[in-house]
């Protein structure tokens, strides 16, 4: 039997480019989506980018919950809240604006709305069964990748560790990837997500799961983050510098989940303390 030399990863739906988040509602539409349950946190409410994405769904008739009431690191808690709140409500898709631990409460969420179980028995690689609501993401770091990625981290706050779920069901049907999103964020989130982007890109290349595909997106993201991050803290209001930074991003995103993914297979977990 012949080795294997390359394997395709998976990736959602991606429209980049300035702007894309107003797409959402139209999206929703065409996914046949009448009440998406919108899940975001009080930063990026502030900022004024969920407020907006929740303008555009409504304007397209689309009645929305919203749920904003998560951690920086999103708790087991908070998950089973929001999927209780989601059943309450009615709702039959997810649309997530906002950075990493937003984008992994989302995922949690429609793990527990579909599957039936607590957030924590699904721990580990390849658990989930069923797949998930429409999801469609909005991220507005650049640097986790969430959007485009089969992880999820939550937060087992009895045990006091964090907890992985790795699964291709868990990648969202469509990332809406918007670099304007970012222009609000500080100089130090920028740095810390920033150089999220460079780890993730710099694993992927060294995994020993890796593929010329995955190398393609790995040192284009290094190139453009070793390039345009120390640019856009000299000139933090450059459009085209922010786009850089968060197609950086996007690539990193898509190296590492599709590297990472071969070296998962296999019943083991990854916990992180």
């Amino acid at each position: 039997m012949n080795a294997i030399h390359l394997r395709k990863f998976v990736a959602p739906e991606i429209i980049f480019g300035n702007g894309a988040r107003h797409l959402v509602g139209e999206y929703c539409q065409k996914f046949q989506v009448k009440r998406p349950f919108l899940v975001s946190d009080a930063g990026v409410i502030r900022a004024g980018w969920t407020g907006e994405v929740l303008e555009n769904m409504e304007e397209k008739g689309l009645t929305v919950t919203v749920f904003d009431s998560l951690s920086p690191n999103p708790k087991s808690l908070e998950v089973m809240e929001g999927a209780r709140l989601y059943r309450e409500a009615g709702c039959d898709a997810i649309v997530c604006v906002g950075g990493g631990s937003p984008m992994d409460c989302a995922k949690g969420i429609g793990i527990v709305i579909s599957n039936g179980a607590h957030i924590l028995d699904f721990e580990g690689v390849d658990q989930i069964r069923n797949p998930l609501p429409p999801m469609i993401f909005i991220p507005t770091t650049a640097g986790t990748a969430s959007d485009v990625s089969q992880f999820c981290i939550i937060n087992n706050e009895t045990e006091k560790v964090k907890i992985a779920i790795i699964s291709k069901i868990v990648i969202p049907d469509l990332a809406l990837v918007d670099p304007e999103t970012t222009m609000t964020m500080d100089a130090y989130l920028t740095a810390c997500t920033g150089m999220d982007a460079m780890v993730h890109a710099i694993e992927a290349y060294v995994s020993t799961a890796n593929s010329k595909l995955t190398d393609i997106h790995a040192l284009e993201a290094i190139r453009l983050v070793a390039k345009y991050l120390p640019q856009v803290h000299e000139s933090p209001g450059d459009t085209v510098i922010r786009e850089k930074v968060m197609f950086a991003s996007l690539e990193a995103g898509l190296a590492f989940s599709g590297a990472r993914g071969r070296a998962c297979d296999g019943p083991q977990s990854r916990r992180i303390s």
